[in-house]
């Protein structure tokens, strides 16, 4: 079993090093971590607005004088990734970032219709809709940054630029040398737009959304998608990588995309769209205790098993593990490249994931709403404020009697040779 392990080992750790060090991977993190603080105070919004016990019509009053906290955070958050990305990507290649996010959010808007269509066909000229500047607009968004970053440092590394004497105030020096790579870079993004427009009679949105964003959703989405990710997360951390930070990072924008439609739908009193989101992965997989849902095993260790080693690191962990904060055990038990307790860390998450799917497909608990609920939010609390439902705490409740069963046997066992130790 070692000698698998190591091979294993020595097989993905190179390519989980690889994965999450790389440039765009890293950027796109950044560029959501930047609109966190954002969406966080939208969420905080939507749940104070549509608390369970409000009648609908305190909710229709209140939607209307707070609804723009929503409104101005998550249903824009492409607006913000866009930016965030500019920023940082230009700052990876040693140029200032803020005018790299300015171009790279202007590109996106360039291929951002300024029109839309009524319910009853009335075209509406020179505006905005929150769902090309939210969910729909995502994928639109990241590309659209991406490209036109790289589009303005390459320009800018070829020294194109307008250089002002010595003395020139630095932020006008600044503006005069991102000038030209500016407006080089808008400029391409232009024809392009002018081009699928003119073309095609129709918006670069409509197409990615059609052909790369709805078939990505779909699939991120599923099952057996979600499952691979949680195993993929699992196995990197038995193996001392941080698995969140490194499979997150690509499938975030797919899980963020089907929450702000859950939070869309949810907002328009219709029946949420999907089961797997950003809220569903936080709440009822970090939400259990951190990764690998470990709150009930810091548990079992501190109160039921007894060996003294067992114990001390049950009682160290049960703080934290509360606010879904686990290395303690994970460091300490050692659950990294523990072969005894490597089937419950890696078994216990697809489990649970799996019976919390289909109590949700079956109408027994609610859906997540689409809310950015804290990972540090404690059990049960998180649970109802991702749900709007105290069912969602309930089911939270259940998830760790699940957790409990499946590590039982393997801590037992593994209390068992501590105290022989310990004799």
């Amino acid at each position: 079993m070692n000698n698998f392990i190591d091979k294993l080992a020595e097989s993905l750790t190179p390519f989980a090093a690889k994965l999450g060090n790389n440039r765009y991977l890293t950027v796109l993190r950044d560029a959501f971590m930047l609109a966190f603080p954002l969406t966080m105070f939208g969420s905080i919004v939507v749940v104070l607005n549509n608390l369970p016990f409000f009648s609908d019509n305190l909710k229709g009053t209140l939607g209307t004088l707070f609804g723009n906290g929503q409104n101005a955070t998550m249903s824009i958050m492409t607006v913000f990734v866009a930016f965030g990305i500019g920023y940082y990507l230009t700052k990876s290649y040693d140029e200032d970032g803020v005018f790299g996010g300015a171009v790279a959010l202007a590109s996106f808007l360039i291929l951002t219709p300024f029109n839309f269509a009524t319910a009853e066909g009335v075209e509406i000229a020179g505006a905005l809709t929150t769902d090309r500047l939210g969910a729909k607009g995502m994928f639109i968004g990241m590309f659209a940054a991406f490209l036109a970053t790289e589009i303005y440092v390459r320009i800018k590394k070829r020294g194109i630029t307008i250089n002002m004497p010595d003395g020139v105030p630095e932020a006008v020096s600044r503006s005069f040398s991102s000038l030209i790579p500016a407006i080089g870079t808008l400029t391409v993004f232009l024809l392009l737009n002018a081009s699928v427009v003119g073309l095609l009679n129709t918006n670069l949105h409509d197409i990615v959304y059609t052909f790369i964003q709805k078939p990505l959703t779909g699939l991120g989405s599923s099952l057996p998608a979600t499952l691979l990710a949680l195993f993929l997360t699992q196995m990197l951390w038995f193996f001392g990588l941080h698995g969140q930070v490194i499979i997150n990072s690509v499938l975030d924008p797919i899980w963020q995309t089907l929450s702000l439609e859950n939070l869309e739908a949810f907002k328009a009193g219709q029946e949420l769209p999907h089961i797997i989101t950003k809220s569903f992965m936080d709440t009822f997989t970090v939400g259990l205790g951190g990764t690998g849902m470990t709150l009930m095993v810091v548990v079992l260790m501190a109160f039921v098993m007894k060996s003294q080693q067992m114990k001390e690191i049950g009682r160290l962990g049960i703080g934290p593990g509360i606010f879904n904060v686990n290395e303690p055990v994970i460091f300490g038990l050692p659950i990294v490249l523990n072969a005894s307790v490597a089937i419950p860390w890696i078994l216990t998450p697809l489990v649970v994931t799996t019976f919390n799917y289909f109590m949700m497909y079956s109408g027994i608990f609610p859906l997540t709403t689409g809310v950015i609920v804290p990972w540090t939010v404690p059990l049960f609390f998180s649970g109802m404020m991702a749900t709007n439902s105290v069912m969602g705490g309930v089911l939270q409740l259940i998830d760790v009697v699940i957790v409990a069963a499946i590590w039982f046997p393997f801590l037992k066992v593994q209390d068992r040779l501590n105290l022989k130790e310990e004799v």
